[in-house]
């Protein structure tokens, strides 16, 4: 699927961002905020659903202010504009 090689080359170019698995269908990275928390998010291509499947979490804390959502969004906002 197209979209899921786009994505993998938009999440290539986030700033503080390592990828740490990339296969056929499955994309995690590890995000860092400005003070260095480190922020999973990972991505589950099903072409036969049509869908890209997505995770984003932070690994301290029990709240991360909207970070990984406008995370996720700002992904998605660029990826349809491709």
């Amino acid at each position: 699927m197209a979209a899921f090689a786009r994505l993998k080359a938009l999440v290539k170019e986030l700033p503080r961002t390592e990828i740490v698995t990339s296969s056929e269908d499955y994309l995690h990275a590890v995000c860092r905020t400005p003070r260095n928390f480190a922020d999973d998010v990972e991505f589950r291509l099903h072409p036969e659903e049509g869908v890209i499947h997505v995770r984003s979490a932070s690994r301290f804390g029990i709240g991360d202010i909207g970070v990984n959502r406008e995370r996720v969004e700002a992904i998605r906002r660029r990826l349809q504009a491709t």
